[in-house]
């Protein structure tokens, strides 16, 4: 019945069962449902009914207060439950999300949770979907895999990052002859991200100048800027406006992107903690 306290609340509030509907996300009908099941639990009539609009009757308002302190306490047992949540949480994170959204989602999360251990894994994308599935961990930020998602497990996206291909400053402007004689800095085949990459170059036939091959692609952007070779590598969560003495260059064929979100067991999501740490790192991709 608690449910239909708050609906109780909001309607009082807003004197208009399809207001109250508009914020609770109900309907008309859904509204006017649970308040009539409450006055008949009750044994009494809550509102007054005249055409479209409602106000409370008397006993209405004699229930008022006593709704909101039901409400209220029940608010606040839940949250004192959660407060009491101080098991640890492991988190899974791709390197590029630990050097950019991690900090900031860290810093709101300690705002609701600040006693909350968090044993934060690094890993590729692979690893750590596995990690999850085999529940050695709660949570992990990854690029989405490519063969779906298991049905035990839940997918918040984040950001779609586009790739873009980059070249120390001077390099050919064309990418088929880029890759022919500059050194190619490979993001890592084993990753998800990689392996994108290398769909990317068979599907037009571009072949490379093998160079390097890494696994993070800040430090890839890096090498680039030494002057060391060029790359194809995601740029939202690295410093690419920051990088000096590299140019971008244009990638032939439809735009090349990666989705990066979050990767939760659908039983981790009962923990509040497990939750507000999930919310954070959808509140910080918000801002960027």
């Amino acid at each position: 019945m608690l449910r239909y306290f708050k609906t109780f609340l909001v309607a009082a509030e807003t004197g208009s069962f399809s207001a109250a509907g508009a914020r609770l996300g109900l309907t008309q009908s859904a509204v006017s449902t649970q308040i009539r099941r409450l006055e008949d639990d009750l044994g009494c009539t809550l509102f007054d009914r005249s055409g479209k609009s409602v106000t409370l009757s008397e006993e209405g308002r004699q229930m008022l207060a006593d709704a909101s302190r039901i409400v209220s306490l029940y608010e606040s047992m839940k949250g004192s439950r959660s407060q009491r949540d101080m098991a640890p949480l492991d988190l899974g994170a791709v390197s590029t999300v630990q050097a950019s959204l991690l900090p900031r989602a860290m810093q709101r999360f300690r705002a609701v949770f600040p006693d909350t251990h968090v044993n934060i894994v690094p890993g590729m994308s692979t690893q750590l979907l596995t990690q999850v599935d085999a529940r050695e961990l709660d949570i992990a930020v990854l690029v989405k895999p490519r063969l779906g998602i298991p049905p035990e497990l839940k997918w918040v996206p984040l950001i779609k990052e586009r790739f873009v291909a980059v070249a120390p400053q001077g390099s050919p402007a064309d990418l088929k002859t880029l890759l022919a004689t500059v050194p190619f800095i490979r993001y890592n085949r084993h990753s998800t991200g990689g392996q994108l990459v290398d769909r990317y170059l068979k599907r037009h036939r571009l072949w490379v100048h093998e160079g390097m091959e890494l696994d993070e692609p800040a430090v890839i952007l890096q090498m680039v800027g030494e002057g060391l070779g060029c790359a194809i590598i995601p740029s939202e969560l690295v410093p690419l406006r920051q990088t000096q003495n590299i140019e971008e260059v244009p990638m032939p064929g439809v735009p090349l992107y990666r989705e990066i979100g979050v990767l939760v067991r659908q039983s981790a999501l009962k923990r509040a903690t497990a939750a507000a740490l999930i919310d954070a790192f959808v509140a910080v991709s918000h801002e960027r």
